[in-house]
């Protein structure tokens, strides 16, 4: 399983998909888990989790820089 795949992958989702991105809220161990469709062991689902977090948090930080830069 190529983990930068799956978060791109978590990331379009929770970006696309407004009941995912509750789920994702929610409890985002078992959304993970539901949208690969298998079981995936505990730490690397862990690390999915973090790197789709991180990413999204990335994006809403991109996102609040470019707003900042067109005041200016």
């Amino acid at each position: 399983m190529d983990i930068k795949e799956q978060i791109e992958k978590l990331v379009d989702k929770v970006k696309n998909d407004d009941n995912f991105k509750a789920d994702f809220k929610k409890n985002p161990v078992n959304a993970v888990e539901k949208a690969a469709g298998v079981d995936i062991p505990d730490g690397m689902v862990d690390k999915v989790v973090a790197g789709v977090q991180a990413k999204l948090g990335a994006d809403k930080a991109e996102g609040a820089l470019g707003a900042l830069k067109k005041l200016f």
